[in-house]
């Protein structure tokens, strides 16, 4: 008896903190009208899987249509997934009914892109940052107040701001907010999609250091979307690189950063700055083209249309994640072979 309580038990320590498994996200498309017909799908998101331990920071990249978004609202059940899974400390999210998810949602927490259209223009920062904590009805009004107070403090905002509105803000200042907004309900992880989207390089950086400070403080957990690989370089360890929709590349940061497998993936590093970049480009022709419809995409593999190593094979075949060392994986029928490193410049730390 004894022996199968320790083997269940050493089983659950072996499962992942945050185990994403063949998640798929569809949207119908429908035309207006009495009968509402369906006229097709959009697939968001396609059998994507990804693991996270606590205390990580996990990257996601991509173009703009990517899915990335879609993934990191999917994973939150903001937006309800198609198919797969998503289980946070063994328990299946998606299995859930909705009013067992209120447990969970407090633990997981969203910092949206903009934070300007995230907030209501007519509450108060001290109402927008309270709003969770009355949604979830946790603490006194007191304590609530209490709370709304430090997580300001924390952010660099002065007490009164409390009574001020969004839009006496500057875009730094309201991404703070959201910040706080996020961390009110004492989370342990949060998806940040684009947090430093809009804001100038150096309040880029001063957002990006507080919230690797914040993670140091709090033990939390990141999934950071981003379509900035510089700010994917500076912040987290492991990146999965999304093309329409699926995983292309997985690696750990610094070795996709050195090493990118997938042409998909070196036209993202050519497209930085070479200040930035830190080396010289031409790895690869830049893609040729935009990227294909979600709701049409090509056969085989999905960036055959813009890809400059593109075979007769690539059109026909799918590739599937393929293992190549040390945590390194590629969706590609001709991954690339780097013959030297690069490395993307870090960005300075500036007091925040």
């Amino acid at each position: 008896m004894s022996a199968a309580l320790s083997t269940s038990a050493s089983s659950q320590a072996s499962k992942p903190w945050l185990d994403i498994s063949n998640l798929s996200v569809q949207f119908a498309l429908g035309e207006g009208g009495l009968l509402r017909k369906q006229q097709g799908s959009i697939q968001a998101v396609s059998e994507v899987n990804l693991q996270m331990g606590k205390g990580q920071t996990i990257g996601l990249i991509g173009e703009s249509g990517s899915g990335k978004s879609t993934l990191g609202r999917a994973i939150l059940h903001l937006v309800r997934p198609t198919s797969g899974s998503v289980s946070f400390e063994g328990v299946d999210l998606t299995a859930l009914p909705e009013s067992e998810l209120r447990t969970y949602r407090k633990r997981m927490q969203m910092v949206f892109q903009d934070p300007f259209d995230s907030m209501n223009p007519r509450m108060t920062i001290g109402q927008i940052v309270m709003e969770p904590l009355k949604l979830q009805r946790i603490g006194t009004d007191a304590e609530r107040r209490a709370r709304v107070l430090g997580l300001l403090e924390r952010m660099g905002l002065p007490a009164s701001a409390m009574y001020s509105y969004p839009g006496q803000f500057s875009g730094g200042q309201r991404q703070r907010v959201a910040i706080a907004r996020a961390l009110a309900t004492h989370p342990d992880l949060l998806v940040l999609d684009e947090p430093t989207s809009g804001l100038d390089v150096s309040m880029q950086a001063r957002i990006l250091n507080l919230l690797r400070d914040i993670q140091g403080e709090l033990g939390l957990s990141y999934l950071f979307i981003s379509h900035d690989l510089g700010a994917i370089a500076y912040i987290t360890q492991h990146v999965h690189v999304m093309y329409l929709g699926r995983v292309v590349e997985s690696a750990p940061t610094q070795t996709l950063v050195d090493r990118p497998a997938h042409p998909y993936t070196a036209s993202l590093l050519d497209a930085l700055p070479p200040l930035v970049r830190g080396t010289v480009s031409g790895i690869l022709p830049p893609p040729t083209g935009e990227p294909p419809s979600p709701a049409n995409p090509p056969p085989g593999c999905a960036f055959h249309t813009r890809c400059p190593n593109a075979q007769p094979t690539c059109a026909k075949q799918r590739p599937e994640l393929q293992i190549l060392d040390g945590g390194h994986s590629v969706a590609c029928h001709f991954p690339l072979v780097m013959k030297s490193e690069r490395h993307i410049v870090p960005l300075v730390r500036i007091a925040s």
